[in-house]
């Protein structure tokens, strides 16, 4: 594995590039391959940028993108350069409400949209079109881009777009599994949850902890973030190690709402 980290190149609601920063969490040692089934922004795999990865979402814009910046680097930087010069309020809202044929046209305008839409955040109505408002910030590209790296980064990997089960369930001994859901519990407290649940129920995190269980019996190792709640504990009690986590928020759209909360995180490593 490389020793220099990458940062993402996607704003990420829930990314885990925080764990490394405040040095909560460290990869155990394993000699098989890296296997992450909600990819999101990748935080934790340009952090530790495995020789050989299996990376997989159920967002299949998302592992577009991710094939495109891995597969046609140069096309993709084209078209995002494009966006760039053109950058406006209503240029993004022409840009959000359009379709594209082409995957590596569909790739930059995936891109283009988190650089400049509210808080990166990525979110969809119930016709499964993108709809969040545009943000503040006007640079498309930024200082520490560095999409030659994250391509090369992404030469060893294999990308899907498949549901985080069957991800799973490919991990034999050797192997090792970061799983960082979106987080739903048994009974929602507010409104990200809520949102959440529309994409992720709680059946969902039932079936995570199984397929999670199983692995664990075929001597794989794990480690998995998720909602420190009564619920999470409960569902996990036995599998793995719990340990409380504190981070600050950034979801809030105000400053002053931004608070520290709490995540958990379970690891059957050692």
């Amino acid at each position: 594995m490389s020793t220099k980290p990458l940062r993402p190149f996607l704003k990420w609601a829930g990314g885990k590039r925080w764990l490394f920063e405040k040095q909560l969490f460290s990869a155990p040692h394993y000699s098989g391959k890296y296997i992450e089934p909600f990819l999101g922004g990748g935080a934790v795999f340009f952090q530790l940028l495995p020789s050989f990865a299996l990376l997989s979402d159920a967002n299949g814009r998302l592992i577009e993108l991710y094939t495109v910046i891995r597969d046609e680097l140069l096309e993709f930087e084209a078209e995002l350069k494009t966006h760039a010069a053109l950058h406006c309020k209503d240029y993004y809202y022409a840009i959000r409400g359009k379709s594209f044929k082409k995957p590596v046209e569909r790739a930059a305008q995936f891109m283009y949209l988190n650089r400049t839409c509210w808080n990166g955040l990525y979110r969809e109505n119930q016709k499964g079109q993108f709809n969040v408002p545009i943000g503040t910030k006007l640079n498309v590209f930024l200082p520490s881009d560095n999409f030659t790296s994250w391509s090369k980064a992404l030469s060893k990997t294999t990308l899907l777009h498949q549901d985080f089960e069957l991800s799973i369930d490919t991990a034999m001994e050797g192997d090792f599994i970061f799983a960082d859901p979106p987080y739903t519990v048994r009974h929602n407290m507010n409104g990200f949850v809520k949102y959440n649940q529309n994409i992720f129920a709680w059946e969902d995190q039932i079936r995570l902890c199984n397929a999670l269980s199983r692995a664990d019996e075929r001597g794989v190792q794990f480690a998995l973030t998720n909602a420190d709640h009564e619920s999470i504990r409960e569902l996990y009690r036995g599998i793995g190690i719990q340990t409380q986590l504190t981070r600050h928020s950034r979801i809030a759209a105000s400053s002053q709402h931004r608070s520290n909360s709490t995540e958990i995180l379970i690891s059957n490593t050692s």
